[in-house]
């Protein structure tokens, strides 16, 4: 809670600029809500920045987003790239429904899809999901069924090998990412 306090605190101001750029450049909601699949399958509202536009699925189909993804607007490409569109999810990290590390949570769509294809796919829902994890740094942006069995092994070994070392070698490494992108 302290980490989360203090992480909002010192990100303010980069969230009251975005919050400008994106309404600079688009009308609608600065935020964007989207169901998750959480701990134990609990099902909760992830915060992100927007970074789409407000039509990005308007026939109601989900869809895997993709790098270069034509839904997205030229403020979201930056907040993407620089992951800035990340930051609100601290506010689900203080409401308890996710962590800083631990697997990315899914939305239910593809989670009920992954679990007819991905034996043992569940597995991943029995830690907190995170902002960042083991497989966001060990596997490329994923948009397929294949990708989400690749980063799934990533889950696996975070689950298994769950600890403070771990946690603090994604921590140090999700820093470096974002601080230094390639």
């Amino acid at each position: 809670i302290v980490a989360s306090l203090l992480l909002l605190l010192f990100s303010t101001p980069i969230m009251v600029f975005t919050a400008i750029a994106i309404k600079l450049e688009s009308r609608g909601p600065i935020f964007y809500l989207q169901e998750r699949v959480g701990l134990n399958g609990t099902v909760f509202k992830l915060m992100k920045f927007r970074s789409m536009r407000t039509d990005a699925e308007k026939d109601g189909v989900p869809r895997w987003a993709a790098v270069n993804d034509s839904r997205i607007t030229r403020v979201g490409a930056f907040i993407r790239h620089t992951r800035i569109d990340e930051i609100p999810q601290i506010f689900n990290v203080l409401r308890g429904e996710m962590s800083f590390i631990g697997p990315r949570p899914e939305r239910p769509y593809f989670v009920e899809e992954l679990r007819k294809s991905i034996p043992y796919y569940f597995e991943r829902h029995r830690v907190k999901p995170g902002i960042s994890g083991w497989a966001q740094l060990n596997y490329p942006y994923g948009a397929s069924v294949e990708d989400a069995k690749e980063k799934f092994q990533y889950d696996l070994y975070y689950i298994k090998n769950y600890s403070l070392f771990l946690d603090m070698i994604v921590l140090v490494q999700t820093t470096r990412v974002v601080l230094w992108p390639d």
